[in-house]
């Protein structure tokens, strides 16, 4: 069986998946993608000895474009939330946002609308950046030197791209394949349900498969929760269970919690299991992947969120609304630390008792049956799990 790896969401380069030569990467259309930074990737990583990837990478033509500008924008929008709001959103300034804008106002411009029509597609960048600068004044924008290099990345993507519902129903309905649908971030950063507006600009819970790839959602098989053994966060926004002592320290400094992309802090905090219930019930996991259980080997005692109090009464739902998550309490269960490093644990019979308690516990209050263990795994950029 020859896997198939498919991201479904924002990503400005190829999953991690391309570094197995037995698989196929494929973008999906959900994705937006910026050519100049897929390209950067993949320089570094050859240089690191990844060979042949353009061979094994499938690129949806329905994937929108992330230009030099969106980035640019993104960066101007940041500076204008900071002034006028006091605050910004923290975004990683790729340009994402702006792009998912373009989008939904349909403006944007696909990967398709690059390989066609180049007079066609020139005079519609050249509208959008109109749009932008209108916006904002003191955006600078080169189009004849962008729309020179674009031309160039066109020729290079071509081999690459395919009508991406034709590829995924035959991935999906030929030979029989192992397809991993790979997802950029965490459920807490959603567009719909994540703690809005410190989310993404995309749908990142597992509906995401079905707009993001063109996937029936009867195709869908296993759903895989994955959760670190304590809760972090990248930027700014509310974070119930966050731990601003030593503790914190603890956590983000034995789970080297830096951000990938902005090489930002990681805020860290108590595993909440008031979140990790909610995105369950967006998500349906049929299993957890429990990872960085070796963080807490050295705690005397760990504890648990297991509820929100509002008002010292409990709620049973997880708020929709900024201001109020700021103001739950958080009700913690204590419980008894391991203190054995837990690093070469790799069957359940191997892990001491008192982590064996830890993660019943987390199953049976979560609802899901099933728990698979791993240790310090690197997370995604923006993570809120």
């Amino acid at each position: 069986m020859r896997p198939v790896n498919v991201p479904s969401q924002a990503l400005k380069t190829e999953s991690s998946g391309i570094i197995n030569p037995k698989a196929i990467s494929f973008i999906g259309n959900g994705v937006v993608i910026h050519l100049p930074g897929l390209f950067e990737e993949a320089e570094k990583n050859e240089k690191k000895g990844l060979r042949d990837w353009e061979k094994r990478l499938i690129i949806s033509d329905r994937a929108h474009i992330v230009f030099d500008f969106h980035q640019a924008v993104d960066g101007l929008q940041e500076v204008q939330r900071q002034a006028q709001e006091g605050k910004n959103i923290g975004t990683t300034k790729k340009g994402i946002g702006p792009t998912y804008s373009s989008k939904a106002a349909r403006t944007g411009l696909r990967v398709c609308d690059l390989l066609s029509d180049f007079d066609e597609f020139s005079s519609r960048f050249k509208n959008l950046a109109h749009q932008y600068k209108s916006m904002f004044p003191s955006l600078e924008v080169d189009m004849e030197g962008q729309l020179r290099k674009l031309k160039g990345y066109a020729e290079k993507i071509r081999p690459m791209v395919r009508d991406g519902v034709y590829f995924m129903y035959e991935a999906l309905h030929g030979s029989p394949k192992k397809i991993l649908v790979e997802g950029a971030n965490a459920a807490l950063l959603d567009i719909d349900f994540g703690t809005y507006p410190f989310v993404t600009s995309s749908n990142c819970t597992v509906g995401g498969v079905c707009t993001g790839l063109g996937i029936p959602p009867l195709c869908i098989g296993e759903v895989y929760g994955v959760v670190k053994a304590y809760t972090t966060r990248v930027g700014i926004g509310a974070f119930p269970s966050e731990q601003i002592n030593e503790i914190g320290d603890l956590l983000q400094s034995r789970g080297h919690e830096w951000g990938v992309t902005t090489g930002r802090k990681r805020r860290c905090g108590w595993l909440d299991l008031v979140i990790l219930r909610y995105a369950h019930m967006i998500n349906g996991f049929t299993a957890l992947a429990l990872t960085k259980l070796d963080i807490l080997d050295v705690l005397d005692e760990i504890k648990i969120g297991v509820a929100y109090k509002l008002g010292g009464k409990r709620i049973p739902y997880f708020p929709a609304n900024q201001e109020i998550l700021q103001k739950v309490e958080v009700e913690y269960e204590t419980m008894p630390g391991w203190k054995m490093d837990t690093t070469n644990a790799r069957k359940w019979e191997d892990l001491p008792p008192k982590a064996q308690n830890y993660i019943r516990f987390v199953e049976n209050h979560v609802g899901v049956a099933e728990v698979l263990l791993g240790q310090d795994v690197a997370m995604v950029e923006d993570d809120y799990s």
